[in-house]
This record gives structure tokens, sequence and C-alpha cells, in this order.
């Protein structure tokens, strides 16, 4: 018997175990997590008005419910593991999906976890001061900034490694445990910020004086650049919407659940923050806020004193692991699939036999989450994953655009509401943010673009070894 003739021996794969409860959590369970409760300050930093970060978090809401409403198309009509990989493969052409998934597996969602990592162990800081302490400091030179940039290694960076391993583990022994746990932490984290809302506008001694200034003292290009920096931070708040794409092949019933819970879940987390944004400025001065580094605890000692802001706390930590565990739980099916492509590293294509979850693709998104989670900051991880990963979100909705015209016939349950001007207006948003984002921190920028194009190499090398 030839090798040829041979039975191939079945592939293991995944099972449809997230419900319509799982699928909305993981929507709303990823956006509200770390950013909602740290980015308000430095949007305020960056934006100097009221005005500017309100702009921000309307605008930012709008881009993220008009690429929700793209991407609900493209779920319910192809509703694969890994997402805007198999979107872009055949929308576009099969290195566009590469590129993506090459992006992501070392650069986007590696950034994103570890970025959300660094949250937590900022709002654990709060409770044990001790780990923000630096441990030692490096003065490293850069060529043509004129200053050295400091790297700062404090007992942050190995906290946010043990949360990434534990978060890791969990998803490693299965998708429904993984999802049950996303639910529970979903719950909480909304009655947590539900909480602080109403108890900010009840019992606050607020003012309406703390929402001054309301407009920037003058209208230029520096108000415009404010925008598009508080912006950014918005959208990193925003960001989780397009978690449930990259787990298409394990969602229950994809065609209803996808718009439901995409469409449903974004313009519930928009409300939610507009309201979280205003109990901010109506608490504290802001100034005050834009000094902060823990906002919303900030915001319950003003309240009720620090011992209601331990609680708070507590209500934040349990958010920021919600976070953490969508995103691990989301982003192992990147390279799982690329994998099993044959376009991706051959460990990540396996299944575990027993619970049934991409063991392989789990451990190496976990080791280079780890990695980076040493290197930066929540700001600097935020900014970078920003960048990378709505290159690709634009990339994806003109693949939308391209499949509607190559192939007319393919069955969407669902089309985008508002086609072709609520695409358009995302793309024209997204080119103007990263183009901003390149513009105002151009190192970190140009290295996970370097990085991205570095996967053209890898590219040739394993379609070769397909054929």
């Amino acid at each position: 018997m030839t090798k040829e003739e041979r039975p191939k021996a079945k592939q293991l794969g995944l099972v449809r175990g997230l419900g319509s409860w799982a699928a909305v959590a993981i929507v709303v369970g990823t956006m509200i997590g770390t950013g909602i409760f740290l980015k308000p300050g430095e949007m305020a930093s960056v934006g100097r008005s009221v005005s500017v970060v309100y702009a921000a978090w309307i605008v930012g809401g709008l881009l993220s419910l008009f690429g929700a409403l793209s991407f609900a198309e493209l779920g319910a009509a192809i509703p694969e593991a890994g997402g805007q990989y198999a979107y872009l493969s055949k929308g576009l052409s099969p290195v566009w999906g590469f590129l993506f998934g090459w992006m992501h597996s070392t650069v986007g969602e590696t950034s994103s976890s570890s970025s959300i990592a660094a949250g937590l162990a900022r709002f654990l800081s709060f409770l044990i001061p001790t780990i923000a302490a630096p441990i030692f400091t490096w003065h490293i030179a850069l060529p043509f900034t004129g200053k050295p940039y400091d790297f700062v290694f404090t007992w942050a960076q190995p906290t946010a490694v043990a949360a990434i391993v534990l978060f890791t583990f969990i998803n490693y022994l299965g998708v429904r445990l993984g999802g049950e746990v996303q639910v529970a932490l979903t719950v909480l984290k909304v009655a947590a910020v539900v909480a602080i809302v109403g108890a900010g506008f009840l019992f606050a001694h607020g003012s309406t004086a703390h929402f001054h200034p309301f407009w920037p003292v003058s209208e230029s290009a520096s108000t415009l650049g404010a925008f598009l920096a508080a912006l950014a931070a918005a959208l990193w708040a925003y960001d989780g919407w397009e978690n449930l794409n990259r787990v298409g092949s394990e969602i229950q019933n994809p065609q209803r659940n996808f718009p439901l819970a995409l469409a449903g879940g974004t313009i519930l987390v928009t409300v939610i923050y507009l309201l979280f944004s205003a109990v901010c400025f109506y608490a504290l001065p802001f100034s005050a806020v834009a000094a902060s580094q823990h906002v919303a605890s900030d915001v319950v000692v003003s309240i009720a004193g620090h011992g209601a802001a331990f609680w708070v706390t507590l209500a934040m930590i349990v958010s920021a692991l919600g976070t953490l565990n969508s995103s691990i739980l989301s982003g192992a099916r990147v390279p799982y699939a690329m994998g099993r492509d044959g376009l991706f590293f051959r460990v990540t294509a396996s299944v575990h036999p027993k619970f049934r979850t991409p063991g392989g693709a789990l451990i190496f998104q976990g080791t280079l989450a780890s990695i980076m989670a040493l290197t930066g900051t929540f700001e600097e991880l935020t900014s970078l994953f920003v960048f990378a990963a709505w290159i690709f979100y634009a990339l994806s909705v003109v693949a939308m655009f391209r499949l509607r015209r190559i192939a007319p016939d393919m069955p969407r349950p669902y089309r985008t509401w508002g086609y072709p001007v609520v695409p358009g207006l995302f793309l024209v948003g997204a080119a103007a943010l990263t183009l901003n984002i390149w513009i105002d921190r151009p190192l970190r920028s140009s290295i996970g673009l370097a990085i991205m194009l570095s996967g053209l190499l890898f590219y040739r090398h394993w379609k070769a070894a397909k054929q």
C-alpha cells in the first residue's frame, strides 16, 4: 500500500461549545476590562478638555460599532476558527491572511494579553504598593531622539506573567470551562461598573464645575492631535468586539449569535463607558482625573473613603481577569488555524485529545505574551496593540467589500447595516488612527511593522513545504 493509499487518521477538531450567553460575554467581557478603569485618566491627560474626551468616546464607540457590524457579516458568513485569518485569506489572498495571523500571533495577541495583565498588576499595586516598586532601571540611549529611554523593571512584570500562565492553563482544560468562567466574570465586572456609576451620581459630593475646562483652549492642529491621541486610548478600552470572530467554529448558531453579540454588546459597552466618564468628571476635578493612575479607585475614595475603594479595586481585578481570560481563549485560535493549514509552527496545530482545546497554540501564545509582559508598561503595550490590530481590522473590512464583488452568491445570513457607507467610514477612521499612532510613537510602531513584514520570509518557507 502506497503512502497515498493509506487511510488518513481523523484529525481532531474543535467543538461548538459556546452558546449565546458565552458569545455576548466574550464581547462585553473583553471590552470592559482594564481600559475603562485606567484609560479615562490618560484620555483626560492627552485630550486636555472634557469635550475632547467625550468626542473620543463617542467617535470610538461609533467606529467600534461600524467595525462590529461589518465583522458580524463576515462572522455569520464564514464561521471559522481564526476569524480574520479566514476572511483575509478568502477575501484578499492567502498571503494577507497569513500576515494577519503572523502579526496576531507575534505582536497583536501577545501585546494584548500582556497589556491586560500589566493593567491587572496596576490594580493589584493599589492594594499592595510593593508591586509597583522598582527592582532595577536601565537607561537606554536611543538614536535620533536626543534623550534616553528608561526601562523600569518592577514586581508588576512577573505578576503579569503569573496571571497569563494561570488563564492559559484554565483555557487548556476546555472551551466550555473557559466560556463558563467568562460569563461569571463578565456579570461581576458589569455589576461593579454599574455600582460605581450609581454610587457616584447618588452619593458623591461632586460639582458640575469639575467639568472645566469643557472646551479646548483653542481650535488648532494641536486640538486635532489631542483628539486622535485620546481616540487611540479610547479604542483600546473598546477593543474586544472582534474577539468573538476568532472562535467562529466554536459558536453555536453563528448566523444568529454573531450579529446579536457583536452589535448588542458594543452598544451596551458604549453607554456604560459614557456614563462612567461622566461620573469620573462629576466626582473629581478634571486635573485630578488627568493625573490619576487608578481613576476608578480615586472616584470611590472621594465618595466613601479608602475602605470602599478596597472592594472596588477587587472588582476591578476581577474585571481584568475576565478580559485576560477572553483574550487568551479567543487569541489562540488564530495560530491554531494557521498551524492546521501548514502555515505556522507545527506545534500550534495540535488539539488536546481529552480537552479538545488547541493546547499547542495556547502554550505558544502564553509564552510570547509572558516575554512581552516583562518588557513594557501598560501604556506602551496598548499603543503597540492598537497600531498593529487596526491595520488588519481595516483590511478585513476591505476583504468584506471584495467578497461582495467576487462571491455575490455566498450565503450571508446577516448583511452589514448601512453598507457601503458604514464600513467606508470605518476604513477612514482606521487609517487616521494608525497614521497618528505611528507619528506619536514611531519607535514601537516601526518595530511592530517590521515584525509583521518579517512574516513574509516564513510564509515563503511554509508555503514551499506544503507543495
